[in-house]
This record gives C-alpha cells, sequence and structure tokens, in this order.
C-alpha cells in the first residue's frame, strides 16, 4: 500500500471508518447538527460529516475521544470488526508496559500514545501489562505503515509482545 508520508489511513480505510462512525451516530438517533449541539459544540457537524465521508483522516486521539463521545469502545468504530464481537474469540495478545518504557519513544512513541489512550479509556493503570485486540494491532499496522504480522515480529523483537501473540496474528491472517 503506497501512501504519502504523513498519511496513515488508505482512502478506502477512511471510508470504511466513516461508514462506521456514521452507523454509530444514527444508532444513537443523533443528526450531524445533533452532535454538534449534544457536543456543546465541541464537535463541529461539518468535521465529523467530514468523518463520516471519508474525506477527513480522524487521528487515534480524536477517534479515541469521539468513541468516550458516543459512549462505545473504539473497536466498534474500527473498520473489519463485527458489532457484539465474533462468536468465538481471537487469542488475547499482551502488551508488557514495562519494557514497552525502555523501547527508545522514537521508535515507540506511536504505541506507548495509543497504550495511554487504551489505559485512560478503561481506567486500567496497573502499568505492567495491557491487553489489546487484534483490531488494536490492526490499526497499529496502519499507524506503523506495516503489515500486522510485520509490526507483531518488531513488538516480539522489543520484547514487549511475547511470541505466542505470531499464534494471533496468524489466526486472524490465516
Amino acid at each position: 500500500m503506497s501512501q504519502r508520508p504523513g498519511s496513515y489511513m488508505s482512502s478506502e480505510y477512511a471510508k470504511q471508518l466513516g461508514a462506521k462512525l456514521r452507523a454509530i451516530r444514527t444508532q444513537q438517533g443523533l443528526s450531524l447538527h445533533g452532535v454538534e449541539e449534544k457536543s456543546q459544540g465541541r464537535w463541529k457537524a461539518v468535521v465529523v460529516g467530514s468523518y463520516e465521508r471519508g474525506d477527513r483522516a480522524v487521528t487515534v486521539q480524536r477517534l479515541a475521544e469521539l468513541a468516550d463521545f458516543y459512549g462505545v469502545p473504539v473497536q466498534e468504530l474500527l473498520p473489519g470488526t463485527t458489532p457484539g464481537g465474533a462468536a468465538e474469540p481471537p487469542p488475547k495478545l499482551v502488551l508488557d508496559l514495562e519494557r514497552l518504557a525502555h523501547v527508545p519513544p522514537e521508535k515507540a512513541g506511536p504505541l506507548q500514545r495509543y497504550a495511554a489512550t487504551i489505559q485512560s479509556q478503561r481506567g486500567d493503570y496497573n502499568g505492567k501489562v495491557l491487553s489489546i485486540r487484534q483490531d488494536d494491532l490492526r490499526t497499529l499496522a496502519v499507524i506503523y505503515d506495516q503489515s500486522p504480522s510485520v509490526l507483531t515480529e518488531q513488538l516480539i523483537s522489543w520484547g514487549v509482545l511475547d511470541a505466542d501473540a505470531r499464534r494471533a496474528v496468524a489466526h486472524e491472517e490465516g
């Protein structure tokens, strides 16, 4: 997937993400204008509309804030997820946060910020490990512009993911 530098989302992914955002908003009976009113102007109708059309890329931070506003887990907003979860949950991926803290920020910065976002959403600050879903790994792969399996190998080499994570990713890609 060739992308412009700084462009984290393919237009197809942005469109799928937008469709998910629109579905959540309409499930809640909100118009774009209604979102702006309910958020007291924090979420402008024109901005949310551009996210929904896939015209404008949404940052992980803004996506997390929007999920929080709608009261849904971020994973519900990501393409490739089924509402309510699949029948059989895939193997868990567990990040070692203590090891992550020792990876240079220029390499692990995006992952550290993403993990911090998940922790704040869950109110989970035990600080030792953090379990993430396949969808989180897919999102991180988009951020790092790598395939999930390549990113998994990188995280294993950093000592942040256990080698068992390969099975979870193989399960996903198989």
